[in-house]
């Protein structure tokens, strides 16, 4: 088991910056991919950002990529996204994901994701 806590959501005016970040717990002796999705209103949840166990590979959700970042620090066991250039498309419930896999993997699919956090809200507006 793996347990997500997410924090650093907020309000924030478009064209700003907000970072999230992900803490997660339970296992520790196998590898696992840390991803973000998002919910907006009305909406299905969408793929944000992904990155492997050893940070070496990411993939990102087209309508982010060039504006938001994901690292991970494998030390502290979180994962972070960095969010700029915010816009009102934005707004939405992040969650934090983790998948299975060896030390590389990353997956852009929603279904493969076996553990989640609670979510936190980023709300984009003036």
């Amino acid at each position: 088991q793996v347990q997500l806590v997410e924090s650093g959501g907020g309000l924030v005016q478009p064209g700003g910056s907000l970072r999230l970040s992900c803490a997660a717990s339970g296992r520790t002796f196998s590898s696992y991919g840390l991803a973000w999705f998002r919910q907006g209103a009305s909406k299905e949840r969408e793929f944000v950002a992904t990155i492997s166990w050893r940070g070496t590979n990411t993939i990102y959700g087209r309508s982010v990529k060039g504006r938001f970042t994901i690292s991970r620090d494998t030390v502290k066991n979180t994962v972070a996204l960095q969010m700029n250039n915010l816009k009102s498309e934005d707004t939405a419930v992040y969650y934090c994901a983790a998948v299975d896999g060896d030390s590389d993997f990353v997956t852009a699919q929603e279904s493969q994701y076996m553990y989640w956090g609670q979510g936190t809200q980023v709300i984009v507006s003036s």
